[in-house]
């Protein structure tokens, strides 16, 4: 149950937080008039936020996938802002002058040359949303590795909380080991480009 949490709202914040990184790089007074926003929602503690989705959404699964997305969205928007933003406007221009659209400019430009900063949200997001699942889950579970591990822990049973420490560890480095592994396979192009660039 934890796995699926956690995978579901990292999936929910990864598209939500692309899509909006996007939008908001392509959009600079959007960007401008919700940047305020943004710095109050990443300055606030998350765990105040917990008992509030549990208000919200229940003591069920969604306020567990909630929890984990929100915690792994900020990452992914301002990474994918970054890398959008970062990319040079003569790499624009070259496309703009062999009469691309916006929609092919995103696709073939922009979405790649700003993946490696994305990957990198995408690696915080995953320490952040595993956190979320099982803080959710140590408040309101009644089920998962955060509930277990509370439940040893109520029953002075060290051996079983470390087992469950352990397990939670483990599923975390497989699911950051296979972020590492997308970067790899993604991105490879990106580190042989700038290798090439600064050898000339």
């Amino acid at each position: 149950m934890t796995l699926y949490e956690a995978v579901a709202g990292f999936l929910f914040a990864t598209l939500v937080g692309i899509i909006l990184g996007v939008v908001l790089a392509k959009l600079p007074r959007l960007e401008r008039a919700l940047q305020p926003i943004i710095i109050a929602i990443q300055v606030v503690p998350k765990i105040v936020l917990v008992p509030l989705f549990i208000l919200w959404f229940g003591f069920g699964m969604t306020s567990k996938i909630v929890i984990a997305a929100v915690l792994a969205f900020l990452p992914i928007l301002s990474n994918t802002l970054l890398g959008v933003e970062s990319i040079e406007a003569g790499h624009r221009d070259v496309m703009k002058s062999f009469g691309a659209k916006s929609w092919q400019r995103l696709i073939v430009l922009e979405l790649p040359s700003a993946m490696p900063a994305v990957l990198t949200g995408m690696e915080v997001g995953i320490i952040f949303f595993m956190i979320g699942a099982v803080i959710g889950e140590f408040l309101a579970g009644t089920a998962g590795l955060g509930h277990l591990a509370i439940a040893k822990m109520n029953a002075f049973e060290a051996a079983g909380l470390f087992a469950t420490i352990i397990l939670l560890s483990t599923v975390s480095g497989a699911l950051y080991f296979l972020i590492v592994l997308m970067r790899s396979a993604f991105t490879g192009w990106h580190a042989t480009a700038d290798n090439l660039a600064t050898a000339h």
